[in-house]
């Protein structure tokens, strides 16, 4: 198969370019900056270099014919102002589930955030983040073409991940490490019978493959 990956440079997607490569699919991510291309060489993942926030939805359209997957793993960023919340983690979500559409990529995972609601209130930088995030995956789930799957991680951690998960609709407050969430996305990229559902994510006792063949009604 052929995903390609939006915030290819990210911890998470980087992580799923090496799992991706590893078992013999063809990863592709989309990065911003030409100088990222070498770590995404080294992840085994192909780079492209495009900049969501500036392009038009024709371009995108055009960097995912002949996908077989389209994963939306790019967001602003701990660092971030309250601004780019708005212009990558919903406005690129959202060009991007356009050009997957217009490209004829059915199959569209989205890396969201636990607690993403388009009607969160506050406006500190994270309040924003959550409400911008929500907004993407409402408009994600409108679009009645796509086979889409929504991914809210809990509060995500550098350690080493174990494989093991709880990926329910409703999981409650928790942690997860990076590494399973990629594992989980890797499992999501191969299991479309996990379209429609919104699905959060923390860290568990059930092996990533059984708790997506749980979810997946396998």
């Amino acid at each position: 198969m052929r995903i390609v990956i939006a915030g290819g440079h990210g911890q998470i997607a980087l992580r799923l370019e090496r799992l991706l490569a590893a078992r013999g699919d063809e990863a592709a991510g989309i990065i911003r900056h030409a100088e990222q291309a070498d770590d995404l060489r080294a992840a085994g993942a192909e780079p492209i270099v495009c900049d969501l926030e500036s392009v038009s939805v024709e371009v995108v359209a055009g960097h995912l014919e002949g996908a077989d997957v389209a994963v939306f793993a790019a967001g602003a960023g701990p660092g971030s102002g309250a601004a780019r919340k708005y212009t990558v983690d919903r406005d690129a979500a959202i060009l991007f589930a356009d050009a997957a559409e217009r490209a004829g990529v059915r199959r569209v995972v989205v890396v969201s955030s636990m607690g993403a609601d388009p009607e969160h209130s506050g406006d500190e930088v994270f309040d924003v983040y959550l409400r911008a995030k929500g907004e993407a995956d409402a408009y994600v789930r409108a679009h009645k073409s796509l086979d889409w799957t929504i991914l809210r991680p809990g509060s995500l951690t550098s350690d080493a991940g174990k494989g093991l998960v709880r990926l329910e609709a409703h999981t409650g407050r928790g942690t997860i490490p990076r590494d399973d969430v990629a594992a989980v996305l890797a499992e999501l990229v191969d299991t479309p019978a996990t379209a429609g559902l919104t699905l959060e994510l923390v860290s568990g006792s059930t092996p990533v493959s059984v708790a997506v063949k749980a979810v997946a009604g396998n």
